[in-house]
């Protein structure tokens, strides 16, 4: 098993949490998504191993009102979200077809599934829009529109692409994560709410 991770600092913390339960069998190694020198250097790596599963799960967010996201922040998000998979697949992808076999885990969100409005059920008593779960609506994630449409290419992606793996024997599995307990809020890009107008 190969984690990667941007910062090597950060693999003592993974093989402490780990207890020393595989020192044998986990090798940890620098990977940057957004850096194209960095993949092929992570794929040169592993080169002659043999690559069963590849694990898709970089991701960030960002989370406002859309008037106040800049094109910067936008931008990076895209790169990580959506190029970042894009890139790790193409660096890793070759090896799959040559051996005619493995699986792709790509991580998504729940984000990519209820960015939309559709139309509501029907109305209440006092006018307000109801929902259900029965008809297969969801209603949108307020201030993570960004975000979504970030996940919402994602799962593009994937459905496009299983279809065509399907022939090398590789298959795709696309994850759509509700809300997990991990560091990446600690993360979350959050604009500057300056200038927007909320009510």
């Amino acid at each position: 098993v190969y984690a990667t991770m941007r910062d090597l600092t950060k693999g003592e913390r993974l093989l402490e949490r780990l207890g020393g339960c595989c020192p044998d069998t986990l090798e940890v190694l620098q990977l940057d998504v957004t850096d194209p020198c960095s993949l092929a250097a992570a794929a040169q790596q592993l080169q002659g191993q043999r690559l069963d599963v590849l694990v898709c799960n970089a991701g960030v967010g960002l989370m406002g009102p859309l008037e106040t996201c800049s094109d910067q922040a936008m931008k990076t998000l895209f790169d990580v979200n959506l190029f970042g998979a894009v890139r790790t697949i193409q660096a890793f992808l070759p090896a799959m077809k040559s051996r005619r076999a493995g699986r792709i885990v790509v991580s998504s969100s729940i984000g990519g599934l209820q960015g939309g409005t559709p139309a509501p059920c029907g109305t209440g008593r006092h006018g307000e829009e109801l929902w259900c779960s029965g008809c297969g609506s969801a209603p949108g994630l307020p201030f993570n529109a960004v975000y979504c449409a970030s996940k919402f290419a994602v799962e593009g992606l994937c459905e496009s692409l299983a279809i065509v793996l399907r022939p090398f024997n590789i298959h795709l599995t696309l994850v759509e994560c509700g809300p997990v307990y991990t560091s990446f809020l600690t993360n979350l890009q959050r604009p500057d709410p300056e200038g927007s107008e909320m009510r």
